[in-house]
C-alpha cells in the first residue's frame, strides 16, 4: 500500500497591505495573494537519493503534485512504483523548510535514468519545465496514439469555463491562479486543482489521478485556464486524455502533439464559442445529435 505521510501544510493564500488607487484617492485594504514557494522533488532509489526538479509552485495538493511529475515525465509508469511519498524530515532543515521538499521513494532496485531530468533542475510557475522535449521524444517513450472517442456534445464543451470558475475556491479569493479541471464526456466535474502554474495545477491533477488509481483517463476531458502549451498536452497525453480544452490559445507545437497522436484540441473556448484545432471527430454539434463535418 502506498504511504503518505506528512501532515499537509496551510499557506496557500498570504495577507498582505494594499493601497488601491481609485478615482484619484487612495484608500489601504488587506488583500490576499496566491503564495508562491520553490518546491525541490526528490527521488528515493536502492541508489540512494537524488533531487530530479526544483519547481515554484503555490502549496497544496503537493504529493500529487511530485507524483505528477514524475509520471509525466515517464520516470513511474504507474502508482504500484510509488512506496511512499513523504515530507522531507532531514535534521538539517528548518522546520518552514520542509514543507517544501518532498520525497517520493519508489520500490525495489530498479535503475532510473535521469539524464532527460537535468534539464529540470529549476522550473519556473510561468513557463513550468523549461527546456523543450521534441515530438520525437515522446514517439521514443512510446507514447501511444489516443484511441478514438468519446464524443463530447458542444453543448456540454461551452459550460466547461464555468464549471471550472466555480470551482475555484483559491482564485475567488486571490485572483491570481491558474486551474486544471478534470471532466467526464457529460460535464460532470470530477477533480480541480489550482496553482500559481498552469503546468503545476495539471501535474496535481494528473497526480491525484494516479494515486486515486484512476489512470488512464480514457474517457475524460481535461479543462485548463490559461493556454494550452506543449507540456499541457504532454502531461495529458501520458494521462490517456482525449480531450482538452483551453480558454486561451494553444501554442503551436501543442497543436502538432494533438494531431500526432489523436487528440481533440479545443481553444479559445469562451463566450460561447470555441476553435478545435485537432480531433474535430470526437465533438458533436447542437444537442449531440449530429458529428460535426
Amino acid at each position: 500500500m502506498l504511504q503518505k505521510t506528512g501532515r499537509a501544510r496551510s499557506g496557500n493564500k498570504t495577507k498582505a497591505r494594499v493601497r488601491v488607487v481609485e478615482d484619484g484617492r487612495a484608500r489601504v485594504k488587506s488583500d490576499h495573494l496566491a503564495t508562491e514557494e520553490p518546491m525541490e522533488i526528490r527521488l528515493v532509489t536502492g541508489g540512494g537519493r537524488q533531487t530530479v526538479a526544483v519547481t515554484m509552485r503555490t502549496p497544496g495538493a503537493d504529493f500529487e503534485l511530485a507524483a505528477g511529475f514524475l509520471y509525466g515525465e515517464g520516470i513511474i509508469s504507474s502508482r504500484e512504483e510509488v512506496k511512499k511519498i513523504s515530507y522531507c524530515v532531514d535534521s538539517d532543515v528548518d522546520a518552514e523548510q520542509r514543507y517544501n521538499i518532498v520525497n517520493v521513494e519508489l520500490r525495489g532496485d530498479r535503475e532510473y535514468d535521469l539524464r532527460s531530468l537535468e534539464r529540470h533542475f529549476y522550473t519556473t510557475s510561468a513557463c513550468g519545465v523549461c527546456g523543450k522535449a521534441s515530438l520525437e521524444q515522446l514517439e521514443l517513450r512510446g507514447c501511444p496514439v489516443v484511441p478514438p472517442g468519446p464524443e463530447v456534445s458542444s453543448e456540454t464543451i461551452y459550460s466547461l469555463p464555468e464549471k471550472l470558475r466555480e470551482a475555484q475556491g483559491l482564485f475567488e479569493a486571490t485572483g491570481g491562479l491558474h486551474a486544471a479541471a478534470l471532466f467526464d464526456a457529460e460535464g460532470n466535474l470530477l477533480a480541480t486543482r489550482e496553482d500559481v502554474g498552469r503546468h503545476n495545477a495539471t501535474d496535481k491533477l494528473v497526480g491525484w489521478a494516479l494515486l486515486e488509481d484512476r489512470l488512464p483517463l480514457s474517457e475524460n476531458v481535461v479543462m485548463v485556464s490559461g493556454r494550452s502549451s506543449f507540456e499541457i498536452l504532454q502531461k495529458c497525453l501520458t494521462a490517456g486524455v482525449p480531450v482538452v480544452c483551453a480558454v486561451s490559445a494553444p501554442s503551436s507545437l501543442a497543436v502538432d502533439v494533438a494531431r500526432e497522436f489523436g487528440m481533440t484540441l479545443v481553444g479559445f473556448l469562451r463566450g460561447g464559442r470555441f476553435n478545435v484545432y485537432a480531433g474535430f471527430d470526437r465533438i458533436l454539434l447542437g444537442e449531440g445529435k449530429e458529428p460535426a463535418t
